[in-house]
């Protein structure tokens, strides 16, 4: 990669891979939708239709958007982090799929300080 190559293909490979998928023929804009359980059908339907995957089709439409969410990283909004959060749990619940534990987050360590 050059110095100043933002924006050039060197410079963005992850979102031609986000965007031309060998594996799954993904919708346009589908990382941009608002609604979870959209962003989860169609992923779990592009999983399901692809013969190019490698894995099988849960394993394939949760690497995808955990690739996006990790390649996006703090250019993500906390709206978008939710809403891609709430997608990826949705997908979770379509494939019939164990939701992980409930995860303590800031408030009960803002809760323990306050108690202190």
């Amino acid at each position: 990669m050059t110095e100043s190559s933002h924006g050039s293909p060197t410079d963005r490979w992850s979102a031609d891979v986000t965007e031309h998928s060998d594996a799954l023929d993904l919708k346009k804009g589908l990382f941009t939708w608002k609604d979870p359980k959209r962003i989860a059908a169609s992923l779990k339907k592009s999983a399901e239709a692809s013969d190019r995957r490698k894995a099988d089709p849960y394993r394939s439409a949760i690497a995808m958007l955990t690739f996006y969410v990790n390649r996006a990283g703090k250019n993500l909004s906390a709206e978008r982090a939710r809403t891609l959060k709430a997608a990826k749990d949705e997908l979770r619940r379509q494939f019939g799929r164990k939701l992980p534990p409930p995860r303590r987050g800031h408030v009960a360590r803002k809760r323990r300080h306050e108690a202190a």
